[in-house]
């Protein structure tokens, strides 16, 4: 795995990222194979790996790359690698947020405001922002009967979150838009954030 690998694309995280999805290293895989750090580095996948995308070298030859002799497929997420192997995912890197500097992955925002006993669903994504770059804006689907509060939640996510992944704003949705394999669709997300905060993307 090169979870354990710094990215060259990708600076270290010094705060406590709360695990998303927890998977133990294999036991086939010895300690060579990778090392505990903080920093951020790309989850790799080995075992059956496709050639690559038809028509497509640029894409196939990011995806797809060989290490130490063996060819494996770079899905996009990110991951650091605790002192046990435990690999503990982080999130897509294309839906990462840079704000100030600092990274928040949507997942584990998400996973906080999800536990607010008056949150039904919710999405995370970043609007552009001038001073930060990007601002943390959360699309929030109350459960039935029960309207959201934003400072509430706000609140709520503060006791939980370090202060710059806390959502600056939080917008009320009706529903939240998922595919029918219940993957989110963050470009809507982020449409609907970016209409609700007054924000026009920027190029």
């Amino acid at each position: 795995m090169l979870a354990g690998q710094p990215s060259s694309e990708t600076p270290k995280v010094s705060s406590y990222l709360h695990a998303v999805m927890l998977r133990p290293m294999p036991s086939r895989m010895g300690p060579t194979e990778y090392r505990a750090s903080s920093s951020i580095g790309r989850l790799a996948r080995g075992g059956r790996v496709a050639i690559g995308y038809l028509g497509d070298p640029v894409k196939s030859a990011t995806t797809f790359v060989e290490h130490r002799g063996r060819r494996l497929a770079l899905p996009g997420d990110l991951a650091t690698v605790e002192a046990d192997g435990t690999i503990i995912v982080l999130g897509r890197s294309s839906l990462c947020i840079n704000t100030g500097g600092e990274k928040v992955f949507p997942d584990e925002v998400e996973g906080v405001l999800k536990t607010h006993r008056d949150v039904r669903d919710a999405l995370v994504v970043g609007v552009p922002d001038a001073r930060f770059g990007e601002r943390v804006v959360a699309l929030v689907q109350p459960m039935p009967g029960r309207p959201v509060d934003p400072e509430a939640l706000r609140a709520h996510a503060r006791e939980q979150l370090t202060g710059y992944k806390v959502p600056r704003v939080v917008v009320p949705a009706s529903e939240i838009v998922r595919s029918p394999n219940g993957k989110p669709d963050y470009p809507w997300a982020r449409s609907v954030a970016i209409s609700a905060t007054g924000r026009e993307t920027a190029d």
